[in-house]
């Protein structure tokens, strides 16, 4: 197992406020956490920085080959409800910080499985062969316009309020989170971004990437492209792969 990270200030922002980080537990079992701040440069900075710190720490400890998939499940949310504790009472103890918050996507690949806690509008997409699938699904206003049939897509992708997210973490005491499971196969890519890099680059060009760049030069490829569009955002990818030849995947 392998894990690239990647995270770029991109073109128009003064700071960067996502945050990412991973790493490999055995042959059989690679991590990731991608968080993108909001809140004001200060807010957003804290808030993602500390959800990843914390999330990475607490998976470190807790983590154990032997976990079953459900105890795995179950640390996965307890972690990332802990971050969400953490954060909530940062932001209410400081008013400079009120209302700050942040997507986040953990994911940890083991034994053949995609494990997956998510909130917000960070995505998760699993590349095999020439196909992709997302795995998560948007916690975002458009989002749920495009389910109840008031914009296509395509609309969302340009709509005014496409950056409005309806859940992140350090917003509230509680937080509802999505955990999604897949499979996962020998060289298949997971990609973990922030919308720095999925409002400018189509999921079928993920998958064109994948088949002439690897490792740290598929992630910094993945970067140069989305700044190459327009780069307004902060952009973030990290990938988690067992595939170290092209022509696996």
């Amino acid at each position: 197992m392998e894990v690239f990270l990647k995270s770029d200030i991109g073109l128009v922002r003064s700071t960067n406020q996502d945050a990412c980080t991973g790493g490999v537990f055995s042959e059989n079992a690679a991590w990731a956490v991608v968080c993108d701040g909001m809140g004001g440069a200060n807010g957003g900075n804290i808030a993602s920085s500390v959800a990843v710190k914390e999330i990475s720490k607490r998976l470190k400890r807790g983590y154990r080959d032997t976990l079953s998939d459900d105890e795995l499940v179950d640390l996965l949310t307890e972690i990332v409800q802990k971050a969400n504790s953490k954060l909530f009472k940062i932001q209410k103890n400081d008013k400079d910080l009120r209302g700050m918050g942040t997507t986040v996507e953990l994911v940890v690949v083991k034994d053949g499985k995609i494990h997956v806690v998510h909130a917000g509008d960070s995505r998760v997409y699993c590349i095999r062969g020439r196909r992709i699938k997302q795995l998560t699904m948007d916690h975002s206003v458009v989002q749920e316009m495009v389910l109840k049939g008031e914009i296509t897509r395509e609309q969302a992708m340009a709509h005014p309020n496409k950056n409005i997210i309806t859940r992140a973490l350090g917003i509230s005491q509680d937080i509802h989170l999505d955990y999604i499971e897949g499979e996962f196969k020998n060289g298949d890519y997971v990609i973990i971004c922030t919308d720095g890099l999925s409002n400018y680059i189509e999921p079928a060009e993920l998958v064109r990437i994948s088949k002439t760049h690897f490792g740290e030069d598929y992630t910094q490829t993945l970067v140069d492209a989305a700044k190459d569009l327009g780069g307004s955002d902060n952009i973030t990818v990290a990938v988690i792969t067992n595939s170290t030849d092209l022509g696996v995947n």
